[in-house]
């Protein structure tokens, strides 16, 4: 009875909260993340679930646009479901999502969900949804009420280390970032800092940490230059997140190694391959990067996660 009059009363609230009017600027060719929380109900269960999806637009119909889910998960509690097919569509530019398929549970078992978002409010930086809808496991049927943020990454000038690179783009690894402290409390005053500022949106509360960017978004074929401004040395290589092992987070897939970067120095990576790329340090894996490489891009975009080793 308690878990009814809950269900019902958040149902009431979320019913209210999105009926708002605005719309998102939703266009072609465009890469998004989706993340948001809330919970996942049962007439016996209450679960908090989280949602964190990567998505790329394809093609537009009239008002409907089509996206792909590139990568991400769903958790149920302490459990922790894998995208294995995903699609949806963004309804009336923006102002609606529908997302529906399969996800695939620790078990390797495949589960179900079927969603639909109502845009509630936009700002500069983001656009939140309210979400309903079902999470069917081979035990159950879940309701889901979410509340998500919806956001691309914004666009900026590339910072050269160089003159004759002025026309690759570079990622910092911040001094502190071994440590796992705020690199903000460890980086010189002068071109160190000056250098991480410029690629960073200066309202992000969670700047200078670990990289100066730990989200990317760029076209196959684009080099980007990693330089270490940390005082020991770093190895950057690509892989698999492993979410929720704390003992083995990731598993490398062999696709980007650097090597050993040495304090002061750089190096210059190829992102050949359109796709998803998890970026990380194997010595220090709290430093992460994501990397969004899809064909038709404008050009470089970097934006600001929360890169806080969790």
């Amino acid at each position: 009875m308690n878990t009814f009059v809950l269900v019902l009363a958040l149902v009431a609230i979320s019913s209210v909260y999105f009926t708002n009017d605005t719309f998102a600027e939703i266009s072609e060719n465009q890469v998004f993340l989706l993340e948001g929380s809330g919970f996942a109900v049962t007439e016996e269960f209450i679960k908090v679930s989280e949602i964190d999806l990567g998505l790329s637009s394809q093609d537009q119909r009239g008002s409907t646009i089509n996206f792909l889910t590139e990568d991400g998960f769903i958790t149920l509690d302490d459990e922790e479901f894998i995208i294995s097919n995903l699609e949806g569509k963004f309804l009336r530019e923006g102002k609606y999502i529908r997302l529906n398929g399969e996800i695939e549970s620790p078990n390797g078992l495949d589960s179900s969900i079927s969603f639909f978002g109502r845009l509630v409010d936009e700002s500069k930086n983001g656009s939140i949804y309210g979400f309903t809808g079902r999470i069917t496991t081979s035990d159950d049927t879940f309701k889901i009420i979410y509340t998500t943020k919806l956001s691309t990454l914004s666009k900026i000038v590339s910072t050269p280390i160089e003159s004759e690179k002025s026309n690759i783009n570079t990622v910092y690894i911040l001094r502190g970032s071994s440590s796992q402290g705020i690199a903000d409390s460890y980086i010189d005053v002068g071109s160190v800092k000056e250098n991480s500022l410029a690629v960073q949106n200066a309202n992000d509360p969670l700047r200078l940490r670990y990289f100066s960017q730990d989200r990317i978004s760029i076209e196959p074929g684009t080099t980007i230059t990693i330089t270490n401004n940390d005082v020991v040395s770093h190895n950057v290589i690509s892989g698999k997140e492993n979410y929720g092992d704390r003992h083995d987070p990731f598993t490398p897939d062999g696709r980007i190694s650097t090597g050993e970067i040495l304090p002061g120095e750089s190096v210059d990576i190829l992102l050949g391959d359109a796709g998803f790329y998890r970026l990380y340090d194997p010595d220090y894996p709290w430093m992460k990067i994501i990397a969004y490489v899809f064909p038709d891009s404008d050009s470089l975009v970097f934006g600001n996660g929360q890169n806080l080793g969790n």
